[in-house]
């Protein structure tokens, strides 16, 4: 069956102010998204569902979570091929449809990924990299919407 791993959150809404929710445009979407032994995550919704913009929400979290996973998978990859990474910096995006009765989903995340590596390492041995650490990430093996990674322009020192 294998190691279980869980992992906990504490995610306190700090929106309701005065009045709650009496109405949809009442109250704020601001939230305390807090791991134990960490600072805070200020969240809030997208703004385009009335949420604060200086605050994290959880379509970019997600977003961030499919590009640290499989960037952590990429180095773990490289490093037991022997292939140093220097410089690792990715630019994801993800694209969300939201049906006319509101309800939506992700239809893919697209990450793009460049790389600086030291010495000799073909572009194909780096693609494979990219292509195992997709099949490897947790985060993207669980979702249900393609997850795609484009590698960048390589960087050889």
């Amino acid at each position: 069956m294998g190691i279980l791993h869980s992992y906990r959150a504490a995610i306190t809404w700090t929106g309701a102010g005065t009045t709650g929710t009496t109405s949809y445009t009442a109250y704020s979407r601001d939230h305390e998204i807090v791991f134990e032994g960490k600072p805070p995550l200020l969240g809030s919704a997208d703004p385009a569902f009335r949420g604060d913009p200086s605050r994290y929400n959880p379509e970019e979290l997600l977003v961030a979570a499919l590009s640290q996973c499989h960037m952590l998978w990429f180095l773990h990859l490289a490093a037991n091929a022997g292939v140093v990474v220097l410089a690792y910096h990715d630019d994801p995006s993800g694209t969300m449809r939201v049906a006319a009765a509101g309800a939506g989903q992700f239809t893919e995340v697209v990450l793009r990924p460049q790389v600086t590596v030291q010495g000799e390492v073909s572009d194909a041995d780096l693609d494979a990299l990219h292509a195992r650490a997709g099949e490897h990430c947790f985060i993207s093996r669980s979702v249900n919407f393609p997850v795609r990674a484009e590698a960048g322009p390589v960087t050889r020192a």
